[in-house]
């Protein structure tokens, strides 16, 4: 029997369904560009649509028969080492080069990372030997590694540095993060004033002769600097230094920055200078190297990276007192007499004036105020660090009070290298680069009876804020 044709009203109705089905299954589907395939960030060189093709986790890097890849030495200061492919084992670094006079001597690259003590056999006693690290040809390497190592990819920063100096905030942000910094900004001439950068972000810090309990400094201002600095970073310690090492397999950095003390010691502006990162200074680099690091660490805090730039604005005069520290104090009527000579400063310039004790604020506090800060002063000490996150500007000023005839380059060197300017005090006479005197730890140094004539130091400030410099004949 054969079936009836369908009727008008059937045929109407079925045309409704498709009609309905098609604009609901539609309905929330928006067109896609071209554009739009592509990933939302360049995570990888992987085109998006392999993103989703099963493939092995690359963990490895493989030569087979091959040599193994050459490491390259990108950038190098005595204690300031950029390596490409450098490579891990059992605790010892090897640099694979078939051209060994290309390599710097290791000793200005790494040492045995002990304590630092004065004296030509301590000296001595710091040297790397072969157990720490070794020069060895890619015939060498083959035999030694087999066919692969395995990846330890980024861009690594590994300390090879003892407790010693690791938790004091200066010896911290203005040594060890300013030195790992230029360092690694000489890759890139073209920071700008905004602090753009091409760098990507270091993935990892390792420490081998640290473990995680003494990277921290009693003020907790380590950790803001690095997780601000860094947000995404990850840090690795002795032990985990020991787990690879037990493994009995090698590891190849994809890329890391060695830092070490006792190397950059060696160098010729440690030797001017008395600081590590100054090893680093010798290296090229844009004039706006720290903006990267300075911007993040006051953004973090709450604070516009654009605050206390410029000229115009209303200057903001700090000082640091320690009249609470109890160690490296000014003789008390004299810091009264500083204190209401910086109150008159305010009254008849309007210049804002903030008398602060470091101990009692805040990290937020101390970042906030640093980074508005035009003038910062006090008495040679801890509290001067945060001169880093005051924005570098042609009134950009440091007053650093000592003992007479004492003086260190810690602050000194670190706003220089900042492009601000230092003038130190004793009493009423003032001193700035190039005339600076040579470091010296005077009876008094550490006292408490410093002097500091306070309507010196009020005139330097309305000198500096004026702009009142003379020309040079």
């Amino acid at each position: 029997m054969s079936l009836a044709s369908p009727t008008q009203r059937e045929v109407l109705l079925l045309s409704l369904l498709f009609a309905f089905l098609f604009f609901f299954s539609n309905k929330d589907t928006p067109s896609i560009s071209n554009s739009e395939l592509q990933p939302v960030a360049n995570l990888s060189s992987t085109p998006a649509l392999e993103l989703h093709t099963p493939h092995s986790i690359e963990t490895r890097l493989a030569w087979g028969s091959s040599p193994p890849p050459e490491t390259t030495v990108v950038s190098h200061v005595p204690g300031w080492t950029i390596f490409d492919k450098l490579y891990l084992l059992k605790g010892v670094v090897y640099i694979v080069s078939d051209h060994p006079s290309t390599v710097p001597d290791v000793q200005f690259m790494y040492s045995k990372g002990v304590n630092i003590s004065e004296g030509k056999e301590a000296e001595d006693s710091r040297l790397p030997t072969k157990d720490e690290i070794q020069v060895i040809s890619s015939k060498q390497a083959r035999k030694l590694f087999g066919t692969g190592a395995r990846i330890i990819d980024g861009v690594s920063l590994l300390v090879n540095d003892p407790p010693q100096y690791i938790t004091h905030y200066y010896h911290w942000s203005a040594e060890l993060w300013f030195g790992f910094w230029r360092t690694y900004a000489s890759l890139d001439p073209s920071i700008s004033a905004q602090g753009n950068t091409t760098l990507p972000p270091a993935r990892r810090i390792i420490f081998n002769h640290l473990d995680n309990y003494h990277w921290r400094d009693y003020a907790s201002m380590n950790q803001w600097v690095v997780r601000s600095s860094f947000p995404s970073v990850t840090m690795e310690f002795r032990d985990d230094w020991f787990d690879r090492a037990e493994m009995g397999r090698p590891f190849v950095f994809e890329r890391v920055l060695v830092a070490d003390r006792s190397a950059a010691m060696l160098s010729y502006n440690y030797a001017r200078y008395q600081r590590t990162a100054g090893s680093a200074m010798a290296l090229p680099g844009s004039m706006n190297w720290w903006r990267p690091i300075r911007n993040n660490v006051v953004e973090f805090a709450g604070v516009k990276p654009e605050v206390g730039g410029g000229t115009t604005s209303k200057a903001v005069i700090t000082y640091i007192s320690r009249q609470k520290w109890g160690r490296r104090m000014l003789i008390p009527e004299h810091h009264d007499k500083l204190v209401a000579a910086l109150y008159k400063l305010r009254d008849e310039h309007g210049y804002e004036v903030n008398v602060v004790n470091a101990e009692s604020m805040s990290r937020l506090e101390q970042i906030r105020l640093a980074a508005r800060t035009t003038i910062m002063m006090g008495v040679h000490g801890n509290g001067l660090t945060s001169l880093l996150w005051m924005n570098p500007n042609p009134r950009s000023t440091v007053m650093e009070f000592f003992f007479p005839q004492g003086f260190a380059h810690d602050y000194e060197y670190t706003t220089r290298a900042l492009g601000m300017v230092h003038y130190g005090f004793w009493n009423s006479e003032t001193f700035t680069s190039p005339g600076l005197p040579l470091p010296q730890y005077v009876l008094g140094f550490q006292g408490n009876e410093i002097p500091i004539d306070a309507d010196a130091v009020a005139r330097l400030c309305v000198h500096r804020l004026s702009l009142n410099e003379e020309d040079d004949d």
